[in-house]
């Protein structure tokens, strides 16, 4: 039984493990932005975070209006669909009510 109990908590301490790495993340959107955006934005990562409050941040992503919005700021430049929930949860984590700043 304890054999059986130990093979479990194994087994679901894996799979939060990798179904973490699955899905988005703030240091990976906080790349991408500084990849793709920083130098079209013409902004540091803090001040692009900052435009907004995570409550902001959030309406525009679930209205999917979130990419309009980085093009708004960005002189129209946006991203890609596929990493729209990265950058997401990168603004979400350092925006101006969050009281967080990125290292970058």
């Amino acid at each position: 039984m304890k054999d059986l109990l130990k093979i479990v908590i194994f087994i679901l301490f894996g799979i939060a493990i990798v179904s973490t790495q699955l899905f988005s993340d703030v240091a990976k959107g906080q790349k991408i932005y500084i990849k793709q955006l920083k130098a079209k934005c013409g902004i540091s990562g803090s001040s692009f975070a900052g435009k907004h409050s995570q409550d902001q941040w959030e309406e525009l992503y679930d209205a999917g209006k979130l990419n309009d919005e980085i093009k708004k700021i960005c002189h129209g430049h946006g991203v890609d669909e596929k990493e729209l929930r990265d950058i997401y949860d990168f603004v979400y984590e350092y925006a101006s009510d969050s009281g967080n700043v990125p290292t970058i």
